[in-house]
């Protein structure tokens, strides 16, 4: 039974550990096989890398990529993805031009209810500015008392109707599974119940994504409930999806799970790693 966590940011996005410290705190978790699955980014990746092969972990070059699909944003995690291949990267920055514009439009939004010089006080969190997103204003908020944690922030403030939201056209679903499979990499749906997704909108969103040449599903991560993670790992089973797990960690005192502190897989899930040549021996569990 090894010890998986496929979904985690360090500082090039929108954590707060850099890729080197946060192997290091993966290291001192337990964690034997670790992606790393920056926004939108794969900065990270060689100095993670290099960590851990120091630290005798099995290292999984990842990202997670923002995508507009029916008027919502998805998120689509790419796993063993290559860094080097050009469409993938040439998209990736093309995503990333995409956010300083809306960093714009989430602070006037937010001057119009009296938070004033939020988009200044975003940037001091941000480690690479092409880079800042939602959590980087939510911690700017903490700061200044608007709410005494980033979750909270983003229920009042940073959420589809709440008065600080902007939409924003990200990339296509098409186009986000075809740079991580031309890359060789498997796409993955992150964190699908917190889309809020009706029971017929979901189906649609499974069909298109397999059709499209999608692998997965994320069934266990940190904000899905057990109840949660039962339902998605039924609609894995019955779709013949792949199942992954993460632990979405994005700072010690901001996730709800620590890196590797992740509940087993329902049975009957095929994990995303078993066709992985260095982890097909692994247990479906993690």
């Amino acid at each position: 039974m090894l010890n998986i966590d496929l979904h985690c940011h360090s500082s090039i996005s929108d954590g707060v550990l850099t890729p080197a410290q946060l192997v290091e705190r993966a290291a001192g978790r337990g964690v034997e096989i670790l992606a790393l699955t920056d926004h939108d980014d794969i900065a990270g990746l060689a100095e993670a890398r290099r960590i851990a092969e120091a630290k005798s972990i099995t290292f999984i070059n990842g990202v997670e990529i923002s995508v507009s699909w029916r008027g919502r944003t998805l998120h689509i995690v790419g796993l063993n993805i290559d860094p080097d291949y050009a469409p993938l990267a040439e998209g990736l920055t093309q995503v990333r031009e995409g956010r300083a514009q809306r960093a714009r439009n989430i602070a006037a939004e937010l001057e119009k209810i009296g938070i004033r010089g939020s988009l200044e006080g975003a940037y001091t969190y941000v480690g690479i500015r092409s880079l800042i997103g939602r959590t980087h204003f939510a911690r700017f908020l903490v700061e200044q008392g608007y709410a005494k944690d980033v979750k909270s922030v983003f229920k009042k403030y940073l959420i589809k109707g709440k008065p600080g939201y902007t939409p924003h056209e990200w990339a296509s679903l098409s186009d986000a599974i075809d740079w991580i499979c031309g890359s060789g990499g498997q796409a993955v749906i992150a964190h699908p119940g917190r889309y809020n997704l009706g029971k017929n909108v979901l189906s649609d969103l499974l069909d298109e994504f397999a059709l499209l040449g999608g692998s997965g599903i994320e069934v266990v991560t940190s904000s899905h409930t057990p109840e949660q993670i039962r339902y998605f790992g039924q609609h894995a089973c019955s779709r013949n999806l792949l199942a992954s797990c993460g632990s979405d960690f994005h700072a010690p005192e901001e996730s709800y799970f620590d890196l590797g502190q992740l509940p087993e897989f329902p049975a009957g899930c095929t994990p995303v790693w078993q066709q992985w040549k260095s982890t097909a021996n692994a247990e479906p569990v993690v």
